[in-house]
């Protein structure tokens, strides 16, 4: 058992969204493809994924030193103990030789790409979907049908005001989801607070809206968005400062009572623990936000998880950034507290698989083998082009 070739590609998101603090317009993802010499239904394995959206493509790092590392190794050392299938610890291992400690945002994001695609083909070779396999090594075997799933909007767009917002949350409430949220920061505040107003009006209450900030504002906003949204009591205000401004944070934490919501742009074990320490958030409330395929992949989140564990945070206060397959089946696999969606936003990189369901919040889950790209047709298609 071996694999026989590793492929990325780099394809624009091609959108005029944006947040608080960038637009969408140049954005690239990478996607990968790792194809193993294992046949299932008369076809090589291949495993899939792409780096989530918000990070450009990294393939150059890919193709100039991690993907060499693996197809040099010796096959048999990039096996589990019996040999029967890959081992993604050990081909993490490989792709982080004569890596130097720290930088991790130049490596993090391509090393988790391929990591995440590798424990694709680990399920298909097991002909066991992702979340299962995950939650068989990682969960005691508990297996979810479905996960809650909250779904995020509300970006600023040419010629959208609250009326073509409300229209927007109306449509996800139809579609079955009752958490939103939306985007803080790209206008005044006074404008933001009467988006906000709306749409409570339409949601039912704070506790089914989330806002986010994107890491945009400056302390002073920061710190003044912080105060006028705590009257509100909303399911979470997110990225309210620069991802490693923590002492800016735990000045915020003093004075917003409600849950704070981060982590998706810090992409390693060490910077959750300075987040968490140094941030001062409580693990009775606030939300981590880590994006898995961004940050090492999958083996190295389960590190991360057991040093939040160790220091009295549950399952249940992870939300990981992502609202894709990937994200979908690590949620489900390890027992977090829940899943975001963006459908429609990210073209085929949007949303999940066609014959996905959102009921009363909730997301249920493919029985496909590995993340289940192939149920998604119209990412599958792109993916398969690579896997070739």
């Amino acid at each position: 058992m071996r694999i026989v070739d590793i492929r990325e590609h780099s394809v624009p998101l091609n959108s005029s969204i944006r947040n608080a603090v960038f637009d969408f317009s140049e954005m690239t993802t990478s996607v990968v493809a790792v194809t193993t010499d294992v046949v299932r239904n008369g076809r090589p394995v291949v495993g899939f994924s792409f780096n989530s959206t918000g990070r450009y493509a990294c393939g150059a790092q890919m193709r100039d030193r991690l993907i060499p590392r693996i197809m040099k190794a010796d096959p048999e050392t990039l096996l589990n103990d019996v040999g029967n299938n890959l081992d993604p610890e050990k081909i993490l291992a490989c792709m982080m030789q004569r890596e130097k400690p720290g930088g991790h945002t130049e490596r993090s994001v391509a090393i988790g790409t391929i990591e995440v695609a590798i424990w694709d083909a680990v399920a298909k070779i097991e002909d066991c979907p992702l979340h299962v396999t995950l939650a068989n090594r990682f969960s005691d075997g508990k297996v979810q049908k479905e996960i809650p799933c909250y779904v995020g909007g509300g970006w600023y767009v040419p010629n959208k005001g609250i009326p073509e917002l409300l229209d927007e949350i109306k449509s996800r409430l139809d579609e079955g989801y009752t958490t939103m949220k939306i985007k803080v920061g790209g206008a005044s505040i006074e404008e933001d607070i009467a988006r906000l107003e709306a749409s409570l009006k339409i949601v039912g209450g704070g506790q089914h809206l989330a806002v986010d900030a994107n890491a945009g504002l400056t302390p002073e906003r920061a710190l003044a968005y912080a105060k006028v949204l705590q009257p509100y009591n909303l399911r979470w205000f997110e990225e309210p400062t620069d991802p490693l401004d923590f002492a800016l944070l735990a000045e915020i934490v003093d004075i917003y009572q409600s849950p704070i919501g981060t982590g998706e742009n810090l992409f390693s074990t060490q910077d959750i623990r300075n987040l968490v320490h140094f941030g001062n958030l409580r693990k009775d409330r606030d939300i981590i936000q880590i994006d898995v395929p961004q940050s090492y992949g999958i083996v190295q989140f389960s590190r991360t998880l057991k040093m939040l564990g160790d220091r009295g945070w549950g399952r249940h206060s992870i939300f990981p950034h992502g609202g894709n397959l990937m994200t979908l089946a690590i949620v489900a696999g390890f027992g977090l507290g829940g899943c975001e969606a963006y459908p429609g936003t990210f073209g085929v990189f949007a949303g999940f698989a066609d014959d996905s369901q959102i009921r009363n919040g909730k997301i249920n889950l493919s029985e496909r083998p590995g993340i289940g790209f192939e149920g998604q047709n119209a990412l599958y298609d792109v993916m398969k082009k690579i896997g070739k």
